[in-house]
């Protein structure tokens, strides 16, 4: 094995663990954790790929908006404490990729030493923003294409999995963000993820088009609708992802209890909404790790 490369055990690779998940389950459930704990209750839940978004690690992690405002290093800190926690294949925005073509291989290179199974690096300008936001500004498809060619050429691993996204639908238009998805599954890229769809049919016009996997984001509040698994498979879409729904629903839930407390003087309005001592602990598996701490 390449001293760069990691193998996280049971099963080789993190990427050849999520490319195995992806030929046993179509769509490929992937939901998003913005933390360990989450990332533990993915795996108790039964999903066999998770997500770390960009705007979560900017969200949650620093309470900033989704503006190209974090770091390689901030993500890489949020995925390796996820890496540490579960065996499960971890998929990791990383937005424009942190710079150029020297910065993008590194960050390729750091992606796989932190134990990540597959990245996505996208076509928007490095001063992007959320891709269901109006306003977004495109680089030339060359770029992007360069930017795809440099993250290839820094993989040291093979199962390594690299995703091209392309933000072009609602900028462009639907047929020259076709034909940018075509250039970049030449330019290398294993899989394609075109953002912001509205027409469920869409996806299949990508998958034609580039004759790659094809991921769906199904992130809520945004331009894509709430599409089934079932009518994803229709169209031959490969992946389907979650990447906030955790987050949203723990963010209302603590804003929730935050104000009950507050007004109420008391948290015993909202205790029956909270997580139990004890359905935590059997999440850490907090006994079993006391009791090996006690007897050595």
């Amino acid at each position: 094995m390449d001293a760069n490369q990691t193998d996280r055990s049971p099963g080789g690779s993190p990427g050849s663990r999520f490319r195995r998940a992806l030929a046993e389950e179509r769509p490929l459930q992937i939901v998003g954790t913005p933390n360990a704990l989450v990332a533990l209750m993915a795996a108790r839940a039964g999903f066999r790929a998770i997500y770390l978004s960009g705007a979560g690690v900017a969200n949650l992690s620093y309470g900033l908006p989704d503006l190209g405002v974090t770091t390689l290093d901030n993500v890489l800190e949020d995925a390796r404490r996820v890496t540490a926690a579960v065996p499960l294949p971890l998929l990791v925005d990383v937005d424009t990729g942190f710079g150029a073509e020297l910065m993008i291989g590194r960050t390729v290179r750091e992606m796989i030493r932190a134990g990540v199974a597959a990245i996505h690096i996208e076509d928007q300008v490095s001063d992007k923003r959320c891709g269901h936001r109006p306003g977004k500004a495109l680089v030339s498809r060359q770029e992007m294409v360069d930017r795809i060619r440099a993250a290839v050429d820094a993989r040291t691993d093979a199962g390594f999995a690299i995703m091209a996204r392309t933000d072009a639908v609602s900028v462009e238009g639907l047929e020259p963000a076709l034909e940018r998805a075509a250039a970049y599954a030449q330019a290398g890229a294993d899989m394609i993820f075109p953002e912001a769809l509205a027409d469920v049919g869409h996806y299949a016009s990508f998958k034609r088009a580039t004759g790659l996997p094809v991921l769906a984001n199904l992130t809520e509040f945004g331009l894509t609708p709430p599409f089934t698994t079932a009518e994803l498979a229709s169209v031959g879409v490969d992946m389907a992802l979650y990447p906030l729904s955790a987050s949203r629903a723990m963010n209302k839930a603590a804003m929730r209890v935050l104000s009950e407390i507050r007004a109420a003087g008391t948290q015993a309005g909202v205790i029956a909404e909270m997580q139990t001592r004890g359905e935590l602990y059997d999440l850490l598996g907090y006994e079993e790790k006391e009791r090996r701490q006690r007897h050595g």
